[in-house]
């Protein structure tokens, strides 16, 4: 037997019984993927959100992911729908782009808006604060800004994520997960939010280069070399200038 198929790691047919690590690491992967895609976007004023940070948290995706499933016991359904509200802010909000500066505040202000619409238990929004390395008065504004882009749409049915959860095991950029039980004919035109569908690849090899655009109407499996962006990361300088001007932006507000 060869290494790589030695290596492969069988997951579940259905989202709600793989082990939670696992999916945070599919999760995480499809997100590390978006923000390496999207950071080659220069920011503008315009695309300035409170999501913004003044610097990329020093903590990855991944381990943030953890963290956050380590302290909230946060249930399955309440990581995986946090795609499909990507797939719905930039269906809404076209200016809004993941990136390393927004996907942490992101992720902690949807897991605490998801986890009180769709878990029976669910914590403060002190701990999830504290969890996410924000202040709570920070966590407070975000979850609005958070309802608010999406429209307040919070629910998602079990099929979405299902098929959410689908992609991600096809397309991880290793190419190490396997759904129990899956057919790769029934597998190659997964149905997304908003009626939209993506192709399988054709190999291994070529599931292992696909890439995201957020801006598009789906945020998952964009084919490689669809998305193209020329120009350069943002500068130290341009992040420390956006953050000046919505830091400007919030005093104005209370003045008035």
């Amino acid at each position: 037997m060869d290494s790589s198929s030695s290596d492969r790691v069988e997951l579940p047919a259905a989202f709600e019984d793989v082990d939670i690590d696992h999916l945070v690491q599919l999760i995480a992967d499809m997100l590390e993927r978006v923000m390496a895609l999207n950071d080659r976007i220069a920011l503008s004023p315009e695309s300035l959100t409170r999501f913004h940070s003044r610097s990329a948290p020093s903590i990855d995706i991944l381990d943030y992911l953890r963290r956050i499933v380590r302290y909230t016991n946060v249930e399955k359904s309440c990581l995986l729908v946090t795609l499909c509200y990507i797939d719905r802010i930039c269906a809404r909000v076209p200016l809004f782009i993941l990136s390393s500066l927004t996907c942490h505040r992101f992720v902690i202000a949807s897991i605490t808006a998801s986890s009180k619409g769709l878990s029976d238990i669910f914590c403060t929004n002190s701990l999830y604060a504290k969890v996410g390395g924000i202040s709570v008065t920070e966590l407070n504004v975000l979850e609005r800004e958070f309802l608010s882009a999406i429209d307040w749409q919070l629910m998602c049915t079990r099929e979405i994520l299902q098929n959410y959860y689908v992609n991600l095991v096809r397309t991880h950029s290793t190419d190490r997960y396997t759904r129990v039980g899956a057919d790769t004919s029934s597998d190659s035109d997964v149905e997304m939010e908003g009626g939209q569908t993506r192709p399988s690849s054709p190999d291994a090899a070529s599931r292992s280069q696909q890439r995201y655009a957020i801006n598009e109407a789906s945020a998952i499996l964009m084919e490689p070399g669809s998305v193209s962006f020329e120009q350069p990361r943002p500068t130290v300088e341009q992040n420390m200038a956006f953050a000046e001007l919505q830091q400007s932006r919030d005093t104005e507000r209370r003045e008035s």
